[in-house]
C-alpha cells in the first residue's frame, strides 16, 4: 500500500525534465513490484502461524489506510502541510522472521501528492479499507473454540502431560517466530493447563520482561528460564530453598541460541521459520549434553496445505534444510527424520552439488532423488528388502496394471536394461544402465528416459496406498492379451520407448557438438531392441 503504485503517467516525460521528487518516485515504482510479492507472501506467513497475529496485521494496515486516506482528503481542501506522504513499507513482522528472498535498499521515501493520481488512488485505498474490514470481521468469528490449530495443541500438551515421554517430566517447551503469536499462546495455553492440570506458564518475547502465571514472581529472562530448566541452570545455588517451578514455556527465538534448558523433554515449533537454521538452534535447547531425559520430542506444526500453495514454506524449508545437511556434518534431517542416509551416499549428492546449477525457488517440491541424488528412492528400497525380497530371484518382465489419472494418462512405463555396459559413462542418464519411459496409448512420450525423477514419482503415485491388484483392471488386462499371449500393443508402445531413446540421445549429441570441451557424439552407440533387456512395466488404464 505505498503511493508509487498508483504514480501519475506524467511522470514519465523525458529524465531530464523531472524534478527531484519525480525521479524518487520512479525508483520508487521499480522496486514496488517486489515489495508487493514480499509483503503478500509475508502477511501470510502471518496468518500461518495465528489467527490473532494476522486479525492484529490487517488491523493495523487498515489503520494505516484509513490514516492515508485523510492525508488526502486535506490535500484536497488545500491544506499546504499535507502535500506529501510516506512511501512505507509494511514492517508488522518480527525481523528474524522475515523472507530474505528479496532485499532492498532504504526505508521511507517521500512522495508529493501533485506527482500522483491521489484521486484514483483514494478510490482503490477505499476499496482495499472495505475489503479489509470484511476480512478483519471474518476473522474476529474464529475464536480460540473455534481455532483448531490450538485446539490440536491442547490435544498435543494433554497427551503428553498425561503420558510423558520421561517418568514425571511434563515440560514442554513451545517456539513461534511472532511474538504476537506468544502472546495470543500465553493468554490462552496458561488458561487451560493451570485449569485442567494446575501446572505454571511463563512467556519470553525479548521485547520487555516476560510473563509468567507464579503470582509475585519475577519475570525477567534469567529467572524465567530458571525456573523452567531448574536442574540445568542450577536453582538451588541461584534460588535456595525455591520450589517453584513452570512447566509450559513459550518463546521466540530470543532464547534458541545459548540457553541450557535440557530438563524439557518436548519442542513444539508452533509455525516453522523461514531458515531451517533456526529450527536446529531451537532443538539444541533440549538436545543438549547433560540431559537427564532418556528421549526427547520435536514436533513441528506445517502450513495447511492450500496456504502452502501460496507461501510454498514447506518445500523452501525443506530445501534449504536439505542443502544445510548435505554441505555440513551429516546430521539427520529434523524435518525428515525417516531420512537417515549414510555418509558415502551425501558424498555423491555434494559431488553433484558442486558440479551442477540447482536453483532452490524454482523448484516445486523440495531438494530430493535426481535433483541432489537418488537417497530417498534408496532408502525406500531398503525397507522393502527387510521384508525378505530376493531381487536376484525375481524374474525379469513382471508386470502390474494401474489406475489412470487425470495427470498420469493410459499407456505403459517400461524400465529397461541397456545390455552395453560400456555406453553414456558421460551421458545424462544419471542412473544408467537402466532406463525408464513413459508412452501414452497413441506412442506420445509422457516423459522420456532423462527425467528419472518425474518418472519415479509418478510410478509412487500410481501406486501409492495401494497393496493389492487393481482386479477390475488387471481382468481386463488379461482379456485383451489372451493372459499374456497377444502383447502386440504393448510390443509396440516398447518399440516407441526404445526409439525415444535414440532419438533423445541423438538429439543430447548433437547439442554437445556445440558445448566446450568436446563432443559426446559418436562415442556409443544405441541400436534398438536388441541393446535393452526388459526388466518390467507398469501398463496403465
Amino acid at each position: 500500500y505505498t503511493p508509487s503504485n498508483y504514480i501519475f503517467p506524467s511522470c514519465l516525460k523525458k529524465y531530464e525534465d523531472l524534478n527531484h521528487e519525480r525521479k524518487t518516485a520512479l525508483t520508487q515504482q521499480g522496486r514496488e513490484a517486489g515489495i508487493r510479492r514480499l509483503t503478500s507472501i509475508n502477511l501470510l506467513k502471518r496468518l500461518e502461524s495465528s489467527v490473532y497475529a494476522f486479525w492484529l496485521t490487517v488491523q493495523r494496515i487498515e489503520t494505516l489506510i484509513g490514516d492515508t486516506i485523510k492525508i488526502i482528503e486535506r490535500h484536497k481542501d488545500g491544506m499546504e502541510s499535507a502535500d506529501s506522504v510516506e512511501a512505507t513499507e509494511i514492517t508488522d513482522f518480527d525481523d528474524d522472521d522475515m523472507n530474505r528472498d528479496f532485499l532492498f535498499v532504504g526505508k521511507k521515501v517521500r512522495i508529493s501528492l501533485e506527482d500522483m493520481d491521489y484521486e484514483t488512488w483514494e478510490k482503490e485505498l477505499r476499496s482495499d479499507k472495505e475489503n479489509l474490514q470484511l476480512l478483519r470481521s471474518m476473522i474476529e468469528e474464529i475464536t480460540p473454540e473455534h481455532d483448531v490449530k490450538l485446539q490440536t495443541l491442547y490435544e498435543m500438551l494433554e497427551e503428553k502431560i498425561r503420558n510423558p515421554i520421561n517418568e514425571g517430566n511434563r515440560k514442554v517447551l513451545i517456539f513461534t517466530a511472532f511474538s504476537d503469536t506468544a502472546d495470543y499462546l500465553y493468554k490462552n495455553v496458561s488458561r487451560y493447563v493451570k485449569k485442567k492440570f494446575g501446572l505454571d506458564t511463563a512467556e519470553i518475547t525479548g521485547t520487555v520482561d516476560g510473563k509468567c502465571t507464579i503470582k509475585g514472581q519475577k519475570t525477567d529472562l534469567n529467572t524465567v528460564l530458571t525456573l523452567f530448566s531448574p536442574v540445568s541452570k542450577g536453582r538451588d545455588v541461584l534460588f535456595p530453598g525455591s520450589r517453584q517451578e513452570i512447566d509450559i514455556l513459550i518463546a521466540t527465538d530470543c532464547i534458541s541460541e545459548g540457553q541450557n534448558l535440557q530438563d524439557c523433554d518436548y519442542l513444539v515449533n508452533y509455525d516453522i521459520h523461514w531458515n531451517p537454521v533456526r529450527i536446529i538452534q531451537r532443538f539444541g535447547r533440549i538436545d543438549r549434553i547433560g540431559s537427564k531425559n532418556e528421549a526427547i520430542q520435536l514436533v513441528n506444526f506445517w502450513p495447511d496445505m492450500d496456504l502452502d500453495d501460496y507461501i510454498n514454506l514447506k518445500s523452501r524449508v525443506e530445501t534449504r534444510m536439505k542443502i544445510s545437511i548435505l554441505t555440513s556434518t551429516g546430521d539427520d534431517n529434523l524435518l525428515s527424520p525417516e531420512e537417515q542416509g549414510d555418509l558415502e551416499y551425501r558424498k555423491v549428492q555434494l559431488k553433484r552439488l558442486q558440479e551442477e546449477v540447482v536453483d532452490i525457488e524454482d523448484m516445486t517440491s523440495g531438494v530430493s532423488i535426481m535433483d541432489l541424488g537418488l537417497n530417498e528412492y534408496r532408502m525406500d528400497l531398503l525397507e522393502y528388502v527387510k521384508g525378505g525380497i530376493n531381487f536376484e530371484k525375481v524374474p525379469k518382465g513382471l508386470h502390474t496394471v494401474v489406475r489412470a489419472t487425470e495427470e498420469l494418462p493410459p499407456g505403459a512405463i517400461f524400465i529397461l536394461k541397456n545390455l552395453k555396459d560400456s555406453i553414456n559413462k558421460e551421458n545424462r542418464n544419471r542412473i544408467h544402465p537402466f532406463y525408464m519411459v513413459y508412452v501414452r496409448d497413441n506412442g506420445d512420450i509422457v516423459c522420456d528416459y532423462l527425467n528419472p525423477k518425474d518418472l519415479l514419482d509418478a510410478m509412487r503415485l500410481l501406486a501409492r496406498d495401494h497393496a493389492e491388484p487393481f482386479k477390475d483392471l488387471c481382468k481386463a488386462f488379461n482379456r485383451e492379451t489372451d493372459n499374456g499371449k497377444k502383447m502386440d500393443s504393448v510390443s509396440e508402445l516398447l518399440r516407441d520407448a526404445i526409439n525415444s531413446i535414440i532419438d533423445a540421445k541423438e538429439e543430447s549429441e548433437i547439442d554437445s557438438l556445440f558445448t566446450p570441451g568436446g563432443t559426446l557424439a559418436l562415442l556409443s552407440e544405441i541400436e534398438g531392441l536388441d541393446d535393452f533387456e526388459l526388466i518390467s512395466f507398469f501398463v496403465v488404464r
